[in-house]
């Protein structure tokens, strides 16, 4: 195996063009860790906050982007038992994915899902592992009930919107364009909310005939909150899973009280192997059936050679995609 290989670092916070490959040593696994040969990487909103400067990685984690990748495990460190070399896997990371090669705990390596490509299945781990923490974990969204996704045609969104289908819930998601909104559709919501041209929470309203949904899984913040609250039924959980809105803003706690909501949500990246370990069993339980029966598939919007990093960077943020943004890596 080669000792050095590509890499992709910012140079400094800035825009997609501060992303540099620079060639560096192939990482050894540490104890209860693997090495993958990464054969595609996704591309995260995350990715973007890190190379601006606002996101920078867990202590002692590298500063190689990317959170997910799918490839092959060419050794294994001390303690690593259920999977060994030649194993194909797609896989959680702190950071380094993208790169040739990826070290990932153990707990956060997950088989590559029969029938998917390597692409499909370096979409996978950040996007799941976010929307079954969030909806299903924290937001206990359950089957007959009706949940609000925003951004629905994200890589989050496309995600949610077809594992909540799946385990029975209806759907509901807005999205910024006619085109994404249908869309949206076809991945199986009931309906969708252009909020450009649409006020959601009166939609909602008017398709839930004034109940508001049992759960809304939001990723703008504070400049959605009161709607967001407005749209929430009786007993109703809102999830935030980012700020994209801003973070600080003011609520109207004695409207929640008296209708008995829940405002909660998490961030994935800051928790521990073990933490992550817990939604891996889950997702390998409950989800990978639906991967594999092809009921649930990852949604590619377009793939890069991961040289050019910096035009899925600028992709993302320009907003026109559906689904996930991908690295092709060999």
């Amino acid at each position: 195996m080669t000792q050095t290989m590509q890499a992709i670092f910012a140079t400094e916070p800035g825009g997609p063009e501060v992303l540099e490959a620079r060639p560096i040593p192939v990482p050894d696994p540490a104890a209860g860790e693997v090495l993958i040969h990464v054969a595609a990487a996704g591309v995260n909103r995350p990715d973007l906050r890190q190379r601006k400067g606002g996101y920078p990685p867990p202590p002692g984690v590298t500063e190689v982007l990317g959170l997910e990748v799918a490839g092959e495990i060419v050794s294994c460190g001390a303690g690593v038992t259920g999977y060994a070399p030649g194993d194909k896997v797609c896989a959680l990371v702190a950071g380094g994915g993208y790169a040739e090669y990826c070290v990932a705990p153990v707990e956060q390596v997950l088989p590559w899902p029969p029938g998917l490509t390597a692409l499909e299945a370096a979409a996978i781990p950040e996007t799941f592992f976010t929307v079954w923490t969030n909806l299903f974990r924290i937001g206990r969204l359950s089957e007959g009930e009706t949940v609000l996704i925003h951004g629905g045609a994200s890589g989050i969104g496309t995600t949610a919107i077809q594992l909540a289908c799946a385990l029975g819930a209806t759907v509901y998601a807005t999205a910024g364009t006619d085109e994404k909104c249908r869309a949206c559709r076809e991945l199986g919501a009931t309906e969708a909310i252009n909020y450009k041209t649409e006020r959601f929470e009166t939609e909602i309203a008017r398709l839930t005939d004034g109940r508001g949904v049992d759960v809304i899984l939001d990723m703008i913040c504070a400049e959605y909150l009161d709607r967001n609250l407005a749209s929430l039924a009786v007993g109703g959980q809102l999830v935030i899973i980012a700020f994209l809105g801003g973070g600080r803003t003011e609520v109207d706690i004695e409207s929640m009280i008296r209708k008995r909501q829940t405002l909660c949500g998490s961030t994935l990246r800051p928790q521990t192997p073990q933490e992550k370990g817990v939604i891996a069993r889950d997702l390998h339980r409950y989800v990978w059936p639906l991967l594999k029966s092809g009921t649930v598939r990852p949604v590619i919007h377009s793939v890069h050679p991961l040289g050019r990093a910096c035009d899925a960077h600028a992709e993302l943020e320009a907003g026109g995609h559906v689904g996930k943004i991908v690295l092709s890596v060999r």
